[in-house]
């Protein structure tokens, strides 16, 4: 090989080697990776990105969250969420949830919250919570001329509540100090406890003689007399037992819970929140309600 063929592959290689080195790829390797990290960021933060919310609510459930005669989700609960959103810039998603599945689908992320008459006591370790914003109190409803006008009188007779429900936990939870323990000897007096999906079902099966009494939220209960008719159903006058609702957020999601709480506190300060109250006891007829407020008190 001559010395002019010598020399013009070494330049050619020499020009080959400086392309490689000026078109590495590294840097905009850097620039995705950079961009991705900022995106998990902001998706971890809960707010930076959020333009949506997302309730989760048992759809048979009122006056807190059901499904109205037009298709339409409404409830005391819901108007609450649909102000914390407008205030924040957020669309509401109204999201129906099997209630036996609520904390599955919060762990998945298929919604933000559980928002929905949702009783805090017993629970308070397992979620991040906001409030209490309303006493509550569970009763036991019975059919009209059963001639039973006190839980002692539900020895023998069947039972029925919903699954998942702070009524269930009440007749069935044994926290080991004793303090459950009069609820588990009534419960233990029964003929039966059954479960059912929803509330609906449950007066079905009283109604129907299924069951002989339903252990429910007083809110319910009183809503479910009206429309069903209060001569058909009578409620027991001792409640067994009384709780707290919150709004339960996935444990360790504080900065969620905390802005859908500043927003609250908002409404509370400037009158908003009773409002909304007092103006659900009568959209929804449940006049009860606004006295079993407890938020900021």
């Amino acid at each position: 090989m001559n010395m002019k063929k010598i020399l013009a592959l070494l330049s050619a290689a020499a020009v080959m080697s400086s392309l490689a080195a000026c078109g590495t790829t590294a840097p905009a390797a850097s620039a995705a990776s950079g961009s991705a990290s900022s995106s998990a960021a902001a998706s971890a933060s809960g707010s930076a990105e959020r333009t949506t919310f997302t309730v989760g609510f048992d759809a048979e459930y009122p006056p807190y969250g059901y499904k109205a005669d037009d298709g339409s989700y409404v409830g005391f609960d819901l108007d609450l969420a649909q102000e914390v959103c407008d205030r924040n810039g957020w669309e509401l998603v109204r999201q129906p949830i099997d209630w036996n599945s609520k904390d599955m689908e919060l762990d998945a992320g298929n919604i933000d919250c559980i928002w929905n008459g949702f009783t805090m006591t017993g629970r308070e370790n397992d979620y991040t919570w906001v409030g209490p914003y309303v006493n509550n109190s569970i009763m036991f409803v019975v059919n009209a001329g059963s001639g039973i006008t006190d839980a002692s009188q539900l020895a023998g007779h069947a039972v029925v509540t919903q699954s998942g429900s702070s009524a269930l936990t009440a007749l069935t939870d044994d926290p080991g100090d004793g303090s459950n323990d009069e609820n588990l000897t009534l419960a233990a007096s029964f003929s039966a406890l059954d479960q059912v999906p929803d509330y609906n079902t449950a007066f079905m099966n009283l109604e129907s003689g299924v069951d002989d009494a339903i252990a429910v939220d007083i809110g319910v209960a009183n809503y479910q007399l009206k429309t069903r008719g209060s001569d058909k159903f009578v409620m027991l006058e001792k409640p067994l037992s009384t709780e707290q609702y919150g709004i339960g957020f996935k444990k360790g999601n504080t900065e969620l819970a905390d802005q859908v709480k500043a927003t609250l506190d908002e409404m509370w300060a400037d009158g908003t929140f009773m409002k909304i109250a007092t103006a659900a006891a009568d959209k929804y007829d449940a006049p009860e309600l606004a006295d079993m407020i407890c938020y900021g008190k």
